[in-house]
């Protein structure tokens, strides 16, 4: 009989990392009113944000990172804030995308880009394509993108495949259900993080973030640094995560050995 090759594992806190951070960067807006400047000024701001989160992602070990660049709703803002918001979302793709592929972070853009001006849908598949073999980070962006949009088109797309006849409806369950959605070939986000201290979803990767672990601060996005990461990443390691069951349960799963086979 064989003996198991026994598994290496990482470190405690490598154990409590979460593998997939969502977060909705709010508070752009107010953090430039609180000094009296051009709500585009905490947009601009707030990329340095972006930066710090991709940084710390890496250092962290978190493996994906999804950020709520630009909703579908987004687009009843003033005009002139949705054009600057558009101009950053070129000047970033076009400062920032070597950085990313130097480090080894894979992009890619969630949501309908169709309704994107031509030369920035170009921009979004040049920075995939440059970043696609990279396996560092994966790093989504979420532009003009919605949770219930994305069930919708989900939905549309499956109803399209049974009319033709390649699809048996009553094959459909949550499984099926999940490929048809944004992103089937990642991990579904085990942590929702919102700044600017606004306690809801916001219409936010619903479908994948059912059992994700929920984390709100009063930090505005233009503030939340490596730090206020960390501070965050910190209060994930200590949760529990139940999964329906018990706290005995998952403290005896947990101990078992299989269990730490089962973590490698």
């Amino acid at each position: 009989m064989e003996t198991a090759t026994p598994v290496v594992l990482p470190s405690d806190v490598d154990h409590r990392t979460p593998k997939h951070v969502a977060i909705i960067m709010d508070g752009n807006g107010r953090w430039a009113k609180q000094r009296s400047l051009p709500r585009t000024a905490g947009h601009r701001e707030g990329v340095k944000s972006v930066r710090a989160a991709v940084e710390e992602s890496v250092r962290r070990g978190v493996q994906i990172l999804t950020l709520f660049a630009f909703s579908s709703e987004n687009w009843r803002r003033p005009r002139s804030e949705v054009n600057i918001l558009m101009e950053l979302f070129m000047s970033a793709l076009r400062n920032e995308v070597r950085r990313l592929h130097e480090n080894q972070v894979r992009l890619r853009v969630i949501g309908e880009r169709g309704a994107f001006p031509e030369k920035l849908q170009h921009r979004i598949a040049e920075a995939e394509a440059l970043t696609a073999e990279n396996g560092r980070l994966n790093l989504q962006v979420a532009a003009n993108y919605g949770g219930r949009w994305d069930i919708m088109q989900a939905a549309r797309r499956l109803a399209a495949e049974a009319r033709a006849g390649r699809l048996d409806p009553d094959r459909i369950d949550e499984a099926l259900f999940a490929d048809y959605l944004s992103f089937p070939d990642l991990l579904e986000p085990d942590f929702f993080i919102r700044t600017g201290g606004e306690q809801r979803l916001s219409n936010f990767v619903l479908w994948q973030s059912a059992y994700a672990e929920l984390y709100f601060t009063d930090t505005l996005w233009p503030d939340f640094d490596e730090a206020a990461y960390g501070l965050a990443l910190d209060d994930y390691a200590r949760r529990q995560r139940r999964f329906g069951r018990t706290g005995d349960q998952v403290e005896t799963e947990t101990m078992s050995p299989l269990s730490l086979y089962a973590r490698g």
